[in-house]
């Protein structure tokens, strides 16, 4: 059994990239959200609509995937 993942090195480097891709994403997120000509989230949670969430929720994969290979490669 290899347990070269409980390395503190390790550890605190995969906490750290892990909250600089969540920071990346929230970024990302409120840039789409300034840039479209009206408010997502009252969208999404005070009208249901649930096209714009899927549509939303498409996107939000897209730049996870983005980052996540932006910090893997």
């Amino acid at each position: 059994m290899d347990i070269e993942w409980l390395r503190p090195a390790a550890f605190v480097g995969s906490v750290v990239y892990a909250l600089v891709g969540v920071l990346i994403f929230w970024l990302c997120f409120i840039i789409i959200d300034k840039i479209t000509p009206y408010d997502l989230w009252a969208e999404i949670v005070e009208k249901n609509n649930r096209a714009l969430a899927l549509v939303v929720a498409a996107m939000c994969l897209g730049i996870s995937i983005i980052v996540a290979a932006a910090i893997h490669g």
